[in-house]
């Protein structure tokens, strides 16, 4: 889709309302993904996560593909990523990519048409990294969980949904997940508004977010579980 086509189709689907944008950033393992679809579950608003804006290495041969450390920011084509989050913040409607993560591309020609929402849960490891991202936000959170937890939620889901072996999942952690998480995820809670303790109850997690919306005056009316 053209720059101009894409312009055209945006402005005509504009919401008639600002949507409210909370940025959920935490360290692989911390709970971000669940939180972020169950806030996403109680607002009837759109988890927005950050994977489909990984650079496409198609013009990489697969075995190079794979060596490449997905847990750097600089993956991330974070400029097309900001673009698409103001452009949702805007109330527009957004040609979303699609990843394939099996081969680490972009699939050519492809777009998930996304229209923005109420509420837009922008959620993964780098949304509260990139500076261009930050002054969309209503609201920062930060799931702080302890590495020995985040490594143990990384073993059982990458064990058992993605039949790793235990020790590719230890030796990926050790190299490049841990390292990254110190370098670049954990700093940027500096940037949070409110950070939540990873390890308590989902329930009181969300119940914690609903509240600072609330006091900031992001909700139009009190929701209740």
């Amino acid at each position: 889709m053209s720059d101009d086509a894409h312009t055209v189709r945006a402005e005509t689907r504009r919401l008639p309302f600002p949507p409210q944008v909370i940025g959920i950033a935490g360290a692989s393992g911390s709970g971000k993904t669940t939180l972020a679809a169950e806030l996403a579950r109680e607002l009837d608003g759109i988890h927005f996560p950050l994977d489909n804006y990984y650079l496409d290495l198609s013009h990489l041969p697969p075995a190079e593909r794979a060596k490449e450390n997905f847990d750097d920011p600089a993956l991330i084509e974070s400029s097309l990523l900001a673009a698409h989050v103001a452009a949702l913040a805007r109330g527009e409607t957004i040609e979303r990519p699609l990843y394939d993560f099996s081969h680490h591309i972009r699939i050519p020609d492809q777009t998930e048409t996304m229209p923005a929402g109420e509420f837009v849960l922008v959620e993964g490891l780098f949304a509260l990294y990139y500076p261009e991202l930050l002054p969309l936000y209503q609201i920062r959170v930060y799931l702080d969980t302890p590495d020995d937890v985040c490594f143990d939620r990384r073993m059982r889901r990458d064990t058992i949904e993605r039949g790793r072996t235990p020790e590719s999942v230890r030796r990926q952690y050790e190299a490049t997940v841990r390292p990254s998480s110190i370098a670049f995820v954990r700093p940027s809670a500096a940037h949070a508004d409110l950070v939540i303790d990873g390890t308590e109850a989902l329930d009181w997690k969300v119940e914690q977010v609903l509240a600072a919306m609330r006091e900031r005056g992001l909700l139009r009316s009190p929701r209740s579980r």
